[in-house]
């Protein structure tokens, strides 16, 4: 038999099996099945957001068509606002290459490669050329006519370099956060800080300049294209420095960590087994990474909805101070209830080694959602001093959040069953399952369209009282409807037991 000689793989080649590697990943996840309706409404939610776009592009070019250089000059004064939205966004849909390496750490396989394999093809993503929907058609229509076809391409090209360094930009502040989640405030404050700076004065600064950077592209200038790639260049650097120093890091888990003292809880225990349950959620919230940055981002919300509705007057419709309410009170539940029993999948065969511990788990859950309310309250509290939030309102969303909307997230503690890690600071990809898709639209739209049709019917003021009336007789009967949902639990558990012992480590 002929000796055949090893021959190692190009970097190209190696380029292409991880890139194949990464399409599978998902097939072969033990939640791919499970997942499929999400899927669908993944591609969907694309679709339709795409197509919106593509109308803005449309409708926006064509309502500037008696001044077509007004039309792209406007929107290239007001670039830097298309960069914020879509740096802001990529936090929900974008992992880091550290935090995709971990795969590959025991592989023979340089983490340099590795590192700048993802970087670029990050940079090369679809992403990175969603906006095209919007703006291609507006530059066909606003650009083409004036400057021709060559003039399109430069202004496109510029942009996608614009949008692949924001990109690497939000890799690097997404990288930070994983040490820290406090550095999110350093691109919120420079966002905020610009976008002060063009709304206070009575004259934005940034339009004349804004446009004559941007006209560069248009008319192939080098100064412009030089300009934004030594950006990328730097942030593409940048990103592989602080990338190869976290991979590891990320792949162990490992951070250095103050000693300092633990809390007790002391005041908990004389509440007995009820106690020590809610002292456990204390400490989920307190201790494991992904629910309390969950904890953070819905405070968060609840601040930004409150403060729109506080100092400005562009939400001051009925159908929207109701959803500001609404969404106020149950984004804090949503957060973490929607994946009931998921990060309890991690020491599942723990809790079924007593009797009635899941049921004592759920109603310490309930109780303690509950009083989390008092956050939302103190922050719409001002809001009903100076009358924007009524308060029958006020009153009825909270009452039917904790009687109608929390028994009905609470059902998703039966069908869960695809363990969350406690150990990671971001989330990954969790795509979520069509009954948690189901019971979110159910939380947000049913009880505003209860509170329109009563409201009606009844007025502004009796309106409310079926939202309080409902949400009495859920918190009167928690003890029968938690029950039930132990008892569902019980009949399925070890389906959903064996499903979160499949997915604890996947």
């Amino acid at each position: 038999m002929a000796y055949m000689p090893y021959k190692p793989m190009t970097k190209y080649q190696l380029y292409r099996l991880i890139e194949n590697t990464e399409s599978l990943k998902d097939k072969r996840h033990p939640m791919f099945e499970r997942n499929r309706f999400m899927k669908f409404l993944a591609w969907f939610m694309f679709a339709y957001y795409a197509a919106i776009l593509l109308f803005l592009g449309v409708v926006l070019g064509f309502g500037l068509k008696g001044d077509y250089s007004a039309a792209y000059h406007r929107l290239d004064s007001g670039f830097f606002y298309l960069l914020i939205i879509d740096f802001w966004t990529r936090f929900i849909l974008q992992e880091t290459p550290a935090q995709k390496a971990q795969s590959y750490a025991l592989l023979p396989i340089r983490r340099s490669f590795l590192m700048k394999g993802y970087l670029i093809r990050s940079m090369l993503s679809w992403g990175n050329m969603f906006w095209g929907f919007f703006l291609i058609p507006f530059g066909i229509i606003s650009i083409v006519p004036i400057m021709g076809w060559m003039g399109f391409l430069g202004w496109i090209l510029g942009y996608w370099l614009l949008f692949v360094f924001n990109g690497l930009s939000y890799l690097y502040v997404r990288a930070l956060c994983m040490k820290h989640m406090l550095w999110f405030l350093v691109p919120l404050a420079l966002h905020v800080g610009f976008v002060c700076a063009c709304v206070i004065p009575d004259h934005n600064v940034f339009r004349i300049p804004f446009i004559t950077f941007m006209d560069g592209f248009v008319w192939w200038r080098l100064l412009p294209f030089l300009v934004v790639g030594l950006l990328v260049a730097f942030a593409f650097w940048a990103n592989y420095k602080l990338q190869m120093g976290m991979v590891y890091n990320e792949i162990g888990k490992k951070e250095e960590v103050a000693l300092k003292n633990v809390s007790q809880f002391k005041l908990l225990n004389r509440y007995g087994i009820m106690g020590e349950y809610i002292k456990l959620e204390l400490k989920l919230r307190m201790r494991n990474k992904q629910v309390r940055t969950q904890f953070f981002v819905g405070l968060g919300f609840i601040t930004f909805f409150a403060a729109i509705l506080y100092f400005t007057d562009i939400y001051d419709t009925g159908f929207m101070k109701s959803f500001i309410c609404l969404y106020d009170y149950v984004v804090l539940g949503m957060m973490t209830l929607i994946t009931i029993m998921c990060f309890e999948g991690n020491y599942i065969d723990g809790l079924m080694s007593r009797r009635n511990s899941i049921y004592d788990l759920l109603r310490a859950k309930f109780y303690f959602n509950s009083a989390l309310l008092i956050i939302p309250f103190v922050f719409i509290l001002p809001l009903m001093i100076i009358g924007k939030i009524g308060f029958w309102m006020n009153l009825g969303y909270l009452f039917f959040t904790v009687g109608v909307l929390y028994p009905c997230i609470f059902q998703l503690a039966v069908y869960n069953k695809n363990t969350l890690p406690l150990n990671v600071k971001l989330m990954k990809g969790n795509s979520g399952t069509m009954m948690q898709s189901i019971i979110s639209i159910i939380a947000i739209f049913l009880p505003i369209a209860i509170e329109r049709v009563s409201v009606l019917l009844l007025g502004s003021t009796w309106g409310y009282i079926p939202l309080i009336a409902l949400g009495i007789v859920g918190i009167a009967t928690h003890q029968l409807w938690l029950r039930n949902i132990y008892q569902r639990f019980m009949l399925r558990r070890y389906e959903n037991m064996e499903a979160f012992r499949s997915s604890r480590n996947s």
